[in-house]
């Protein structure tokens, strides 16, 4: 069976659990009865997808109205914000990630959308690290050795990293960097076709989310060397600056609402965000699917986004990279 099926296979018995709906107290008795969508901008398999299916099962209940998730999946997700961007539909929702509303604008000469101008922040639902992780096929086991293979095979240092212009595509260029030694970064359209080439063995070391790749870790399908949070998240793994990488780095995943939304929705849509993932019953979804669930106000919420980009704008400029 293909990893990418399993994903598959993974995320259909998450949306099927009933658990979630009947813990979700209908806070509104009356809804629209007009479905909620929910878009997600990358494949099915990774955070931002696990994030929405899980939230869908718990919101609608307490909107009392269907909640959809719909995955438009391109240009390393910005296909799907420009879209909705361009959109007269107010009435959709999106689970974006820092790539999409911090580095995207900084790296992308013609990126199609604005974060603030076209999108308002509702709430946070997750947060989440990331990870180092190598293929079946490459002989070592910690970081410090990682490097010295780089170094030593210039030619096979290809780095997987589930988009272009991602958080996971600033860690490869820091590997690279560490090792004083070309890397190559290999952009996938998602995680799950990337884990595929990683476990075999077309693809040696990627970058991803924790959460993404600990699966398959566990299965001994993969390698994972690092964690980027300033703890150990698995207790046989090390974290970054353990293993002599000076970053550490958490990721989230926010709902966000078009900017037309009228106040009075947003309002109440992200409140009762902020209420489903109170549930204890969602929060140990999250949990076992190797997430880390956020109950967060919307003022919260806009906190932790403006101290993000206040400690990763300047990197993200520094690096220098562009795109088209």
């Amino acid at each position: 069976m293909t990893t990418r099926r399993r994903l598959l296979q993974s995320l259909g018995s998450m949306a099927a659990a009933p658990a979630l709906a009947a813990a979700a107290a209908p806070a509104f008795a009356q809804g629209s009865g007009a479905p909620l969508r929910i878009v997600v901008p990358y494949p099915p398999g990774g955070s931002s997808d696990r994030s929405a299916r899980l939230l869908a099962e718990t919101l609608g209940p307490r909107l009392g109205q269907p909640v959809v998730v719909e995955n438009i999946v391109g240009a390393g997700g910005r296909l799907a914000m420009r879209q909705l961007a361009g959109s007269g539909d107010p009435n959709v929702l999106v689970v974006a990630n820092p790539a999409l509303m911090v580095v995207a604008p900084l790296v992308y000469r013609n990126n199609g959308y604005d974060p603030d101008r076209d999108f308002q922040p509702l709430a946070q639902v997750s947060r989440y690290e990331f990870a180092i992780a190598v293929g079946p096929a490459v002989p070592v086991r910690e970081v410090k050795h990682l490097l010295a293979w780089m170094k030593a095979n210039p030619d096979k240092s290809n780095l997987g990293v589930p988009a272009s212009g991602s958080l996971p595509h600033f860690f490869g260029l820091m590997l690279g960097q560490a090792a004083a030694a070309p890397v190559t970064i290999v952009p996938y359209k998602g995680s799950a076709p990337m884990i595929s080439d990683l476990v075999g063995g077309h693809l040696p070391v990627a970058v991803d989310t924790l959460d993404t790749l600990v699966a398959q870790h566990e299965g001994g399908r993969l390698r994972i060397l690092a964690t980027s949070g300033t703890r150990r998240a698995v207790a046989s793994i090390p974290t970054f600056a353990e293993s002599g990488i000076d970053t550490t780095a958490v990721g989230w995943n926010v709902v966000y609402a078009k900017a037309s939304m009228p106040a009075p929705q947003a309002e109440r849509i992200a409140a009762e965000i902020a209420a489903s993932m109170a549930v204890p019953a969602l929060q140990k979804a999250f949990l076992d699917a190797k997430s880390e669930p956020v109950a967060a106000t919307r003022a919260q919420t806009r906190t932790m986004l403006d101290a993000f980009r206040a400690r990763w704008v300047p990197v993200i400029r520094n690096a220098g990279l562009q795109f088209e």
